[in-house]
Formats: C-alpha cells, sequence, structure tokens
C-alpha cells in the first residue's frame, strides 16, 4: 500500500506503509519520554504535597530537620548539593579541558590511545567505589596534611576565610566536592576529547599555517565550533555531580547543621534521601524527602535550561558578529 504526500513548495512524496508504521513508532517513543518525565513530576508533587502544605515555601529557607518533632527544611541538603556541585564543576572542567586539548592536540598518537582508554575506564568504576576510596585513603591525607595548611593560609584571608577555616576531621563539604570533581573529569574530559576530534582538520592546519600558536587555534577555532558539544559535556558532568549518592554519602559527614566553613560536615539532597528514607517513619517524614526529590528534580532542570539558553545566546552572539 503506498500513500501519497503533497506538502506546498515541494514535490509529491511517496509512503509506503512501513514507512508510516515506523514513523508513527518513532513519534510514539519521543512522546513517551515526555510522558515519563511528566509523570515522575506529578507522582513526586503527590508525595510531597502533605509537607508543601505543612510547610509552605518555608521548607527552602528552614535548616531544621528534626523528625522527633516532625520539623524539617531542606536549606542544609539543598545547599550542600549546589556547594559540592559548583567545586566540582571548578575543578573538574579545567581539568577536564587540559586533558582533551593535550589529547588532541599535543599527544603523540602511540600514548594518545592508552590515555584515552584509561580516561574511559575511570568514567566506569562504580560511586562506591569513589566513595570507599575517599573515606578510607583520600579523608586520613587530606585531613593531616591538606586542611592544616587551609586553615592556617587561606582561613586567614579576609571575605573568604570563613569558608576554609575548621578543625582537620578529613570529612566535608570539601571533600565530597574534590570526591565528585575526579568522578566528572572522565565524563568532561571523555566528551570534550570527542568533539574537539570533530573539528575540520583543515581549519586547524589553516590557522598553524598563518601563524597561530596552540592555544590560539583552540581558543578561536576549536572552541567556537565545538562550543555545543563542550557545553554539554560539562552538563553531563554536573548532572552526574547533582545527582551522586554514595561517594557523597561516604565523605560528606551525613549533617544536617548549616555551617560557613567547606572544611566541616554537611548534607546534600541525594545522601538525605540515602540515609533515611528506609528509616523514615510518619507521613510527613517521608513526604518531606520526596519533596527533597522534587527540588533535585528542579534544580536538574533549572540547570539544563540556563544551559540551552547560553548556548542560544551564543548563537545569537556568532551571528551578530558575521
Amino acid at each position: 500500500m503506498v500513500v501519497r504526500s503533497r506538502i506546498s513548495g515541494s514535490p509529491p512524496r511517496t509512503y509506503s506503509m512501513a514507512d508510516l508504521v515506523f514513523k508513527n513508532i518513532t513519534r510514539f517513543f519521543a512522546f513517551l519520554v515526555l510522558l515519563l518525565m511528566a509523570a515522575i513530576i506529578v507522582s513526586l508533587f503527590i508525595g510531597a504535597l502533605p509537607a508543601i502544605r505543612k510547610f509552605g515555601f518555608g521548607f527552602i529557607g528552614n535548616a531544621a530537620w528534626n523528625p522527633v518533632t516532625n520539623v524539617f527544611g531542606g536549606l542544609v541538603p539543598i545547599v550542600g548539593t549546589l556547594v559540592t556541585s559548583a567545586i566540582a564543576l571548578l575543578i573538574g572542567v579545567p581539568v577536564s579541558f587540559g586533558i582533551a586539548m593535550f589529547l588532541t592536540e599535543m599527544c603523540p598518537a602511540r600514548l594518545r590511545r592508552v590515555l584515552g582508554t584509561t580516561i574511559e575506564l575511570l568514567a566506569g568504576i562504580p560511586s562506591i567505589i569513589y566513595g570507599m576510596w575517599g573515606l578510607f585513603v583520600f579523608a586520613p591525607v587530606f585531613s593531616q596534611h591538606a586542611e592544616p595548611w587551609i586553615d592556617s593560609h587561606l582561613g586567614r584571608l579576609p571575605l573568604i576565610g570563613p569558608l576554609f577555616s575548621g578543625p582537620p576531621i578529613g570529612i566535608g563539604v570539601l571533600t565530597a566536592g574534590l570526591i565528585l570533581s575526579i568522578m566528572v573529569i572522565p565524563f568532561i574530559a571523555a566528551v570534550m576529547r570527542d568533539v574537539f576530534e570533530v573539528v575540520p582538520p583543515l581549519l586547524k592546519e589553516s590557522a598553524y599555517g598563518l601563524g597561530a600558536t596552540t592555544w590560539e587555534v583552540v581558543r578561536y577555532i576549536v572552541l567556537p565550533y565545538a562550543k555545543v558539544g563542550v557545553v554539554g559535556g560539562i552538563m553531563l558532568g554536573l548532572g552526574r555531580a547533582i545527582g551522586e549518592t554514595m561517594a557523597v554519602t561516604f565523605v560528606i559527614g551525613n549533617s544536617h547543621r548549616l555551617h560557613s566553613s567547606l572544611l566541616l560536615p554537611g548534607n546534600s539532597i541525594a545522601s538525605t534521601l540515602a540515609n533515611e528514607f528506609t528509616e523514615a517513619v510518619g507521613r510527613i517524614y517521608t513526604s518531606s524527602l520526596i519533596e527533597l526529590g522534587l527540588f533535585l528534580f528542579i534544580i536538574t532542570f533549572i540547570v539544563l535550561a540556563l544551559a540551552k539558553l547560553l548556548l542560544i545566546r551564543l548563537s545569537r552572539l556568532e551571528g551578530h558578529r558575521s
């Protein structure tokens, strides 16, 4: 059976029944993703409704978390999630960019495959392994050698001093951010390496022929050409950092107290859910944890939306320059 379609301004196209079936199946899968997302949002909202009715918008700004009195606030885990993710990106993005730049522009061919495979293997390590390594190996070394130096040098600086002052206990928000940075580096570096390799060699060779340095080629040729992939890699790493559970649970300290120092224990949304969901007793307690999950979903959505707006703005600025 053949179906003919006529679109204004275009020649007639002929569709077989198999084409129509394939088109409708792919359309169904595309809309299925939207339905699943809507179902997740609705189910989280329904589960969080008792806590929303009881605490309202005060849930966001309340640092209290007391299961005995049924008083819950999401300020500490929300702040912990944002701070640890920010630390992970501040460290992970420059390191990943350097790795990708070295692999694509300066690394010898025989060493490139070995380093690339090693990075991909690091991305496949389970998060619980990172958490155990962070707790039993990294945290003791960090508390004995790094945190005393940080407290004595950075802790005395104006403005940022309170962020780096505190007892050297090893576990805390800064430790969790450092472990997350190690975890996201393989993902961001692998994506950046792949998008850098997509850049046509003719463009880079032309720039080199005009006397450009390696950094100038990367800055003016590679990054503008692969900016969408670079931002996508960063968002992939940020999504891993925001939603990471086990590694953060091991090293963040799991304390429902808001501290100004990054060296002290804190909490994140994912670690709170992992630690307390199975022990939650009562409707309000469970609903408060579900509301934290809803906020985690909202934070992820906002981050992705901002990344999309950034790409749109970059595209518009590029059009004006041309």
